[in-house]
């Protein structure tokens, strides 16, 4: 097996936010954090050099990863002979993955590059149909953040919109040491497991317009940082409205939204 040099996974970590997992106990930990239930395919985000890949080929279930990286592709392609016809050569964030699944169900899984990583839990997110179970590495502040619950300092946007559609376990810590380069800061593993019942009981482009509009000026009450909805003298008096956004649970917006969906009929 031919190995990646340390300048290439150094360059590949400037351009592309990567740092490489070098921990092959961690990397096999965190393929065991998925649950295999309701899909048969796991798409990796980012494999590089397929240290957490080699854990998710010995389940029963179907692997993709995608890469966008030529050459971690090229060294995918030459070592893990049985994934290449798997193996997208494309940017997650901007490919439709529905040339790949067909609208059938998957998983995410991956090693995030922190730079794009709540990108990539923004677009899961639109794809929640398709994907019942999400789990992976961020920086361990943005992990913390998503699974957060209200009256936390780092309750905010991303806490709110994962929460609305699934359930948020921060499951662990990993140190910097396990990393080639090693990062700055330490890394956490979450899991996202879609809720039974998803469909919220709200308008849900609403729901988003209205989580981030309130977080933009989270120091303020709602009434102030929600004055661009033109709401009705009315509501503006219901008593949630003189409330900040951290203290509004997922429940809360809502049912805010639900207010405010509503006053706009009216």
């Amino acid at each position: 097996m031919v190995y990646k040099t340390n300048q290439h996974q150094v360059k590949a970590k400037k351009y592309l936010g990567q740092h490489f997992l070098k921990d092959e106990s961690v990397a096999q930990k965190i393929a065991n954090t998925i649950g295999l239930k309701g899909y048969k395919n796991v798409l990796e985000i980012g494999p590089g050099m397929g240290v957490l890949t080699k854990y998710l080929l010995k389940k029963n279930i179907e692997t993709f990863v995608i890469e966008i990286d030529t050459e971690s592709v090229e060294y995918l392609q030459a070592n893990y002979l049985n994934l290449a016809p798997r193996i997208i050569e494309k940017d997650f964030l901007k490919y439709d993955l529905n040339h790949i699944f067909k609208g059938e169900s998957f998983a995410i899984i991956g090693n995030f590059p922190y730079n794009i990583s709540t990108q990539i839990v923004f677009k899961a997110l639109e794809m929640r149909n398709q994907i019942p179970e999400f789990s992976g590495m961020f920086q361990k502040e943005v992990a913390q953040r998503i699974c957060s619950k209200e009256g936390s300092k780092v309750y905010g946007i991303l806490s709110v919109l994962a929460q609305a559609f699934y359930n948020a376990e921060y499951l662990f810590t990993v140190p910097p040491s396990v990393f080639n380069p090693p990062p700055k800061v330490d890394s956490g593993v979450l899991r996202l497991t879609r809720k039974e019942n998803y469909t919220l009981l709200c308008d849900e482009k609403l729901l988003f317009k209205v989580v981030k509009t309130a977080f933009q000026q989270r120091r303020k009450t709602l009434r102030n940082s929600l004055k661009t909805f033109n709401l009705s003298d009315n509501l503006k008096a219901n008593v949630i409205f003189g409330k900040r956004p951290e203290q509004l649970s997922v429940e809360a917006f809502i049912e805010l939204t639900q207010l405010i969906e509503n006053d706009a009929k009216d």
